[in-house]
């Protein structure tokens, strides 16, 4: 875990230097509601905390954005411990990083974020740390958690490989339909669930159900298989944009970054901000 906790900082760190050298509002979305102070305006909206990390001063826009919830839930059952040649990563510590590198953008922007059944709304100054050793100390057969404990009115990233029949996982979705949430979909995924790169005898194994299956020609069974899982993908897709809410694909062999800038940008854009800037 203190591996996972280096690399997220040193992605968060990158990003924000990325957003920062930009000079732009809008960058990082809800991570970043900053602006330079321009002389004349009031003192009294200068960001003391936020100003005294370098040399500009800031003043803080939309206050009311600093105070909501950002519910985290990594998936960590046992279909996210796969991790093919075509990684160095499996999926599910690819998704530890991910939350650990969200964690601590939203903790500098000063948000409260949760974790379903692990840890309660909080700001601490170690919120990173302590989500790490929840996440160490921590194992669930079930990809989602339970979501009846989620606060109305907060953004929620559920990091899965969603890798199950799609009306199962709309219907685990559903209780956070009547909670008035923004969710976000991230789609973990291992370099060779995308190419079955699968040819001759092959046994695969579902680490979930411990069901067995064995082909002779595997390459058979690419072109059904890649229609079937693309066409999940667009399903789960189409439920969050009628939702209002983002999907997103973090491949294991490809940067975090892209995934945070993605995300980052619709978590700005998203119905619920648009709805409390009213």
């Amino acid at each position: 875990m203190p591996y996972f906790l280096l690399q997220a900082r040193h992605i968060a760190n990158t990003l924000i230097t990325g957003w920062h050298g930009q000079r732009k509002r809008g960058n990082g979305g809800n991570f970043w509601q900053f602006r330079p102070y321009v002389e004349g305006e009031s003192i009294t909206r200068i960001d003391w905390r936020r100003s005294a990390r370098d040399e500009n001063t800031y003043l803080r826009e939309h206050e009311w954005q600093m105070t909501q919830t950002v519910w985290l839930c990594p998936d960590q059952s046992a279909s996210m411990h796969y991790c093919s040649r075509f990684s160095k990563i499996s999926k599910g510590n690819h998704a530890i990083i991910l939350t650990l590198t969200l964690a601590s953008l939203l903790a500098r922007s000063g948000e409260h974020i949760a974790i379903p059944n692990l840890m309660s709304p909080t700001m601490t100054s170690n919120v990173v740390e302590r989500i790490a050793f929840a996440l160490e100390n921590h194992s669930d057969e079930n990809s989602f958690p339970d979501f009846s404990t989620i606060t109305r009115f907060s953004h929620v990233v559920i990091m899965s490989d969603f890798l199950d029949y799609p009306e199962k996982i709309i219907q685990h979705l559903t209780v956070l339909t009547t909670k008035q949430v923004t969710a976000h979909l991230i789609e973990i995924s291992d370099p060779a669930e995308e190419s079955f790169p699968y040819a001759g005898h092959t046994e695969f194994f579902d680490p979930e159900t411990k069901e067995k299956h064995v082909s002779t020609k595997a390459e058979d069974l690419r072109k059904s298989y890649c229609k079937l899982y693309h066409a999940r993908r667009q399903e789960l897709a189409n439920f969050c944009a009628r939702q209002g809410w983002s999907y997103h694909v973090s491949k294991t062999d490809q940067p975090l970054t892209e995934t945070i800038f993605h995300l980052a940008n619709t978590m700005g854009d998203s119905p619920l901000q648009k709805r409390r800037t009213l």
